[in-house]
């Protein structure tokens, strides 16, 4: 179903008709309110949606053309998505589309801003955006995507793609799987558990936790990984900056085959008690050994900076 605000009733939307609530499971969604307030900051709706779930784990699809998207877990087996509409006026807002979805236990809610161009003009302007703030069964896999915003996760169990070409990217106490891709913006993990891709084409990466696989990959910035007590490589690792330095701390106990390249004009600092140990000197940079049992292998790269290893 889609809403456009400026139509006292909800329209129905041709595209994508195989996913969009049929007759018959729109007693699933639990229904949706409208709050409007007018300040300095511009013309502001906000929108509720609501929908049940009945299954173990909630699939949650949310996507926006322009704003943040957050998202939090609580003890309810329902999942309430709050859209806060912002534009110059209510004409602009009028202009912004939610639509939402329910199949089973797939719920998607996504914005769409139908006027093409920006404002030519003199004078004061708010760009039209449509922020959304979700709260999820704690067990939820989650398909994050916004054009221009930051992402933020918290104390999320499932699968998490999380994709935004411009902002900020943060999780909190998430376990299970994350993809999260920036391309302009800063990514921050905090005590994550399972298996872990990131990427930022300009920003820092930080994270902390015990992941099992991990990829990280910065092509502007510096990147900081604590690992901690409990963390096992499933996987080989890799952890790669273009420019910008690596600092890396790992647990006692803990055991791979660790590659650190800070490439041509960079070095190594290593604070581990590593095993058949080449490299690591003025004269050859790159450096190579084993720690604990060996295993798994943990690339770390730079194109540009240091590289420290040190115990967490």
């Amino acid at each position: 179903m889609v809403w456009n605000l400026g139509q006292a009733r909800p329209v129905n939307l041709i595209v994508n008709r195989a996913f969009l609530v049929s007759s018959v499971a729109a007693g699933a969604f639990a229904g949706s309110a409208c709050a409007v307030s007018v300040g300095s900051s511009g013309y502001v709706e906000h929108v509720d949606k609501r929908f049940k779930v009945t299954s173990a784990i909630a699939n949650v699809r949310l996507s926006t053309f322009d704003g943040a998207i957050e998202v939090r877990s609580w003890d309810k087996s329902e999942v309430v998505v709050q859209v806060e509409l912002r534009g110059n006026d209510k004409e602009a807002v009028s202009k912004i589309e939610i639509t939402t979805a329910q199949k089973d236990d797939t719920i998607e809610v996504a914005t769409r801003n139908t006027v093409k161009g920006g404002f030519t003009g003199i004078g004061y302007y708010v760009s039209p955006s449509a922020k959304l703030i979700a709260n999820v069964p704690r067990n939820s896999n989650l398909a994050i995507r916004t054009s221009d915003g930051n992402v933020v996760i918290e104390r999320v169990n499932g699968r998490a793609e999380i994709r935004t070409s411009d902002g900020a990217i943060r999780l909190t106490e998430t376990s299970g799987e994350v993809l999260a891709e920036t391309t302009d913006g800063n990514i921050q993990i905090d005590d994550v558990v399972g298996r872990v891709e990131i990427r930022t084409n300009d920003g820092s990466i930080r994270l902390s936790g015990t992941p099992t696989r991990l990829r990280a990959r910065s092509d502007d910035g510096s990147v900081a990984l604590r690992i901690r007590t409990g963390a096992t490589m499933t996987e080989d690792w890799m952890i790669d900056t273009g420019d910008g330095s690596v600092s890396l701390e790992l647990p006692e106990g803990f055991s791979a085959e660790i590659e650190a390249d800070p490439g041509s004009d960079g070095r190594v600092r290593n604070d581990l008690i590593l095993a058949n140990v080449v490299g690591g000197t003025r004269e050859k940079r790159a450096l190579r050994g084993s720690l604990g049992t060996g295993g798994k292998k943990l690339t770390i790269r730079t194109g540009d900076g240091t590289i420290h290893l040190t115990r967490y």
